[in-house]
Formats: C-alpha cells, structure tokens, sequence
C-alpha cells in the first residue's frame, strides 16, 4: 500500500500557464521523489499598460512517500 501526499505552490512563467506549469513541475522533481499528478488550481495573469506580462498557476502536486 502506498500513501500519497498533496502539496500546493505557485509558480509564474512569462510565455504561459502551460510553462508556468513545466517549470513549477521541474522545480519541485529537483526536491521532491515520486511525483504523479499535477492539477491546475487557479490561473491568473499580471497585466501592466494593457498587456499580459506574466501568468501565474496554483499547483497541486501529488507525489508517494517512501
């Protein structure tokens, strides 16, 4: 029997959700084993002078505990 844990971080990109996502999902591999799910909380998006200049995800990562 395996016992998984969930944790949630955010993360930003200045290309997209999809890379805010990667790059969140990168990050947290580099410290956490295991990792088997991710889901997309919230999605949001800085915008200065009318244009989007950064979009931002809350992540919710499943991973096993050894």
């Amino acid at each position: 029997m395996s016992t998984l844990k969930v944790i949630e971080i955010l993360c930003s990109s200045e290309i997209s959700w999809e890379d805010a996502t990667r790059k969140g999902v990168a990050k947290a591999s580099q410290s956490i084993k295991h990792i088997r799910s991710v889901y997309v909380h919230e999605q949001s998006a800085k915008v200065s002078d009318g244009s989007i200049t950064e979009f931002r995800v809350n992540l919710k990562l499943t991973f096993e505990l050894e």
